[in-house]
């Protein structure tokens, strides 16, 4: 009886999630491209950054048949006018005020370098989860961090990633119910847009350098269309 069981639910849930529309969605604002389970919606938030930023944030969610699926989108762009600011408040000839080349004045730009450890980390502190896998990858090689988690309170699990790109941060996050299949579809469908909206792949891992005078990572190849996916296995047409 387990067996015919197990199996039933299986069969039930294949079809249930073939009933899901997933699209691809793409945002040439926020430079990137996702699948999603189904149309989401928008909402507008704040992140407040490890040293105490208070940004812009897009939330995009669905909940559906396979669970939820979010991604947060958090604008870091200004983050050194905002940290700036703030460190006009720090005691006079406090380390933080007056800043090196190598952090920035208030830490803003260790702040952008460290905001992928930072997002990941919340969700390991605030959260009553347990850790099954923790990850670096990269995605068309920008690189950051995946992590797989049990919920407790109903062992469902959520898998998430974090990524930084063009100073902004990615958070894809999904959720599916105990004995539901793995919660991949938005974690491993993010690509990334060009100025114009089309699909980009680097030539080697991108970090996110907040520092000007370090040399941006080049381009490796291009999607032919705006919003179009580049597929990571042509390459796409030379970058010009």
């Amino acid at each position: 009886m387990p067996l015919v069981s197990s199996t039933l639910l299986l069969a039930m849930s294949g079809s249930a999630f073939a009933q899901e529309d997933y699209t691809e969605f793409a945002s040439n604002e926020e430079r990137f491209t996702i699948t999603f389970p189904g149309k989401p919606t928008i909402s507008e938030t704040t992140w407040t950054s490890e040293y105490g930023a208070v940004l812009p944030a897009r939330v995009y969610s669905v909940t559906g048949i396979s669970g939820r699926h979010t991604l947060t989108v958090v604008d870091y762009r200004p983050i050194e006018r905002i940290l700036l600011e703030k460190a006009k408040a720090c005691p006079p000839g406090a380390e933080t005020c007056q800043g090196v080349g190598d952090t920035g004045v208030g830490y803003w730009k260790n702040d952008v370098r460290g905001a992928v450890t930072y997002a990941i980390g919340k969700m390991l502190v605030e959260r009553d989860v347990k850790v099954t896998h923790m990850m670096w990858n990269f995605m068309e090689l920008v690189v950051g961090t995946e992590v797989q988690l049990t919920n407790n309170k109903d062992q469902s699990r959520t898998f998430a990633s974090a990524y930084m790109h063009d100073n902004r941060l990615i958070i894809a996050e999904g959720t599916a119910p105990k004995g539901y299949p793995p919660p991949v579809v938005i974690q491993q469908s993010l690509g990334w847009l060009d100025e114009s909206g089309r699909g980009i792949r680097y030539q080697y891992p991108y970090h996110n350098e907040p520092d000007p005078t370090v040399p941006r990572v080049p381009i490796r190849g291009r999607a032919a269309l705006p919003a179009d996916r580049i597929d990571p296995g042509v390459g796409g047409p030379p970058a010009r």
